[in-house]
């Protein structure tokens, strides 16, 4: 099996013993994301779900673009919410990275607690390009 981290300063760095994505064999899994600006390490958002969910979706296009794909490539994603209520405004965000004839599989469930108690955290997995 080949294995290649994945790491850019497009993204916030890694706050524990995992990799902001590993490509394995074709494929690239990206760790979970939550709407941590990178250059400052601070949430961005506040309360608002909308806001969280943009600069989630940043950091995973940062990741991606380091390893040479795009939303295009993506083919699963899991989203975690503090809470569901938080749907449909996440959701419109997340829309506008996937149209829905190309969308990928998904799964959002809401948790009980996330991260730094932020909103969201959204996690996938791509095919690699080539």
């Amino acid at each position: 099996m080949t294995k290649k981290v994945i790491r850019t300063d497009n993204a916030p760095a890694p706050v524990g013993p995992y990799n902001q994505a590993i490509a394995a064999n074709g494929f690239l899994f990206v760790a979970g994301q939550i709407p941590l600006d990178p250059a400052t390490g601070e949430i961005v958002g506040g309360d608002d779900i909308a806001l969280q969910t943009e600069r989630v979706m940043a950091n995973l296009q940062g990741i991606l673009e380091a390893a040479g794909a795009g939303w295009e490539n993506v083919v699963k994603t899991s989203v975690f919410l503090s809470d569901l209520q938080n749907f449909t405004a996440m959701n419109a965000v997340y829309a506008r990275y996937f149209p829905s004839e190309t969308a990928p599989a998904r799964a959002c469930v809401e948790v009980s607690r996330l991260p730094k108690d932020v909103l969201v955290e959204i996690e996938c997995i791509a095919v690699l390009p080539g």
